[in-house]
């Protein structure tokens, strides 16, 4: 008796997924970062070193690889570190802050700002933002299904006080600054934080997060950090990278800093999201901050940052004031009437640099013909990009 088959076909349906960031695509960081891989272009986009770390660290490291060191940590951080880390805030502030309760280390300054966020943000709070932005501020608001406000500074990039504050109500529950800020190398100044002593002042329930990623890269003034100001001290996120102060961006670490109240919700949200941090990177910096000196970084730096410039000023892009970070920003108007969005992959193109476009940091994609390039590179790399800049 022959047996009867058949032939059974299973579609399976694909489930509808309503997205949480609907609006989220591909950074303009990878898009830029890959079509530079692609025609084999000079990388001045993303902003990470291509030069050594200090040989100091890495034999830290390569000591520690064969010791026992390769187990959790506690969750909030290697005590060690923690007090290396409390030291330096007193040595770079004047500011003492007790490790057990205020600090806590994170796998980089994006992790310390998003967990920040989804800790503290509720749904239907208001967060303002100034752009132009870094991208990772919107996307934990958006997370927490509370709104962002994003407000443009003025041309000079300086804040512009008086249309924050209308933009302020009892609903707005966080401001986001970010000083020395990304992208344009602008510091604050001491009249905004009276302005922003002003607004808190005028609402008591409103937080303050301060991005402060690039604060030992700051070149004729030093900037002035949340940590030195009194009024800020109970109601301030501050998020620091060791990942940017010691050009290595790849170990993925820094801290945050909060009082015990702020502290011990961000905490909660910590050890759900990483848990612990890298434990070998944590140790190993703990040993480092003992013998390096982070005042020599600004120096470092501005050297980078005069010969960039120097190498351009024969060019036809029109380079903006740069105050701190390692990124300069550049006009191209007297080159192109391209947005700058084109203009950057034309760069890449045909002429074979990278760069980022400064309208994408803005939420309305504001064009003013600039552009972005990372000086935090060797002297070879700089000349040989600067050589192709100055043909165009």
């Amino acid at each position: 008796m022959l047996k009867k088959t058949s032939t059974f076909i299973i579609k399976f349906l694909q489930i509808p997924i309503m997205s949480k960031l609907p609006n989220v695509t591909t950074s303009i960081f990878t898009v830029m970062s890959k079509m530079a891989a692609e025609y084999n272009a000079i990388n001045l986009s993303q902003g990470f070193p291509n030069f050594p770390v200090d040989e100091k660290l890495t034999d830290i490291v390569a000591r520690l690889a064969k010791e026992n060191v390769h187990q959790y940590t506690p969750v909030t951080g290697y005590p060690p570190l923690m007090n290396q880390i409390t030291k330096l805030l007193f040595n770079s502030y004047k500011r003492s802050v007790n490790p057990d309760i205020e600090l806590l280390v994170t796998a980089g300054a994006t992790q310390g700002i998003f967990t920040s966020i989804l800790a503290l943000i509720k749904e239907n709070d208001e967060v303002i933002m100034l752009d132009p932005s870094f991208d990772s501020y919107e996307s934990p608001i958006l997370l927490c299904k509370a709104k962002p406000i994003r407000i443009a500074l003025n041309d000079d990039y300086t804040p512009n006080w008086e249309i924050i504050e209308k933009a302020c109500s009892i609903k707005t529950r966080m401001i986001i600054i970010n000083n020395p800020h990304n992208p344009t190398g602008k510091i604050l100044s001491d009249s905004d934080f009276i302005q922003l002593e002003k607004l808190l002042s005028k609402y008591p329930d409103l937080l303050v997060l301060s991005d402060e990623v690039y604060e030992y890269i700051t070149y004729e003034e030093k900037h002035i950090s949340a940590h030195t100001k009194s009024f800020l001290l109970d109601r301030c996120i501050m998020v620091s990278s060791f990942g940017k102060s010691f050009h290595i961006t790849g170990w993925k670490i820094g801290y945050t800093v909060a009082p015990e109240h702020l502290m011990i919700e961000i905490k909660k949200v910590h050890q759900f999201l990483v848990f612990s941090v890298n434990s070998i990177s944590q140790i190993a910096l703990s040993e480092y901050l003992n013998i390096v000196d982070t005042n020599l970084l600004g120096k470092f730096y501005q050297e980078k940052r005069d010969y960039f410039q120097k190498l351009l000023q024969n060019s036809r892009f029109e380079l903006k004031p740069c105050e701190g970070t390692y990124f300069q920003v550049a006009s191209y108007a007297n080159i192109s009437n391209e947005d700058d969005v084109t203009f950057c992959k034309n760069l890449i193109i045909n002429h074979g640099v990278a760069a980022i476009p400064i309208s994408t940091f803005y939420s309305d994609h504001k064009d003013q013909k600039l552009i972005r390039f990372c000086f935090a590179k060797d002297d070879s790399t700089l000349e040989s990009a600067a050589k192709k800049l100055c043909e165009i």
